[in-house]
């Protein structure tokens, strides 16, 4: 049997909207894009390394699918995580999107979403990650569909964004199994559920 495994950059207060570039993600005027990679060290990479060793599948929501398709794609073959990124097999949710995807590998989710992972949980195989998706994510929650979360909690509190855990959104019980602490303060929490 496959695990999902959550995969977020986070701020203190939850925020989760566009951590890369600062245009990368604009709804309801979000304004503050841009804010992980000045946390970016060596220790997050090497965690982040070890993680895209371990192999299996990708998931994303279709507006992280559309962000990531836009850049991966397009970097060098010698960028380690570029290559791991586009040979892997990546599942998408998406109610707007029409098959066949264009990125390699990449494979639209029939009906509900929560109800394919489910059926591509029952599958043996190696875990299956999910980055970013915040709306994919909530629905995962609904159904006890996460194994894992990782969580890369950045010590910066922006006061608005799309959150991870918003209000009225699924409860969850965690249980803490790992950490790691980067040079610039970057808490990476890996818990499983409670």
């Amino acid at each position: 049997m496959s695990r999902v495994v959550v995969t977020n950059f986070l701020t203190l207060d939850g925020v989760m909207q566009a951590p890369a570039g600062p245009d990368e993600d604009r709804r309801d005027g979000f304004e503050h894009g841009g804010w992980a990679p000045p946390y970016a060290d060596s220790v997050l990479g090497s965690e982040m390394g070890k993680r895209m060793a371990k192999g299996g599948a990708l998931l994303f929501g279709r507006r992280t699918y559309e962000q990531m398709f836009s850049f991966w794609p397009h970097q060098p073959d010698d960028n380690p995580y570029a290559a791991v990124i586009n040979s892997r097999q990546k599942y998408v949710a998406s109610r707007t999107l029409k098959a066949p995807l264009e990125w390699k590998n990449a494979t639209l989710l029939e009906g509900d979403a929560a109800d394919a992972v489910a059926k591509l949980k029952e599958q043996s195989g190696q875990d299956i990650g999910a980055l970013g998706s915040g709306e994919l994510v909530q629905s995962l929650m609904r159904r006890n569909l996460i194994d894992e979360y990782v969580l890369l909690i950045h010590p910066l509190v922006l006061g608005a964004g799309r959150r991870m855990f918003p209000d009225g959104g699924a409860p969850v019980t965690l249980r803490l199994v790992d950490t790691a602490t980067t040079t610039t303060g970057v808490i990476i929490a890996t818990y499983e559920p409670g």
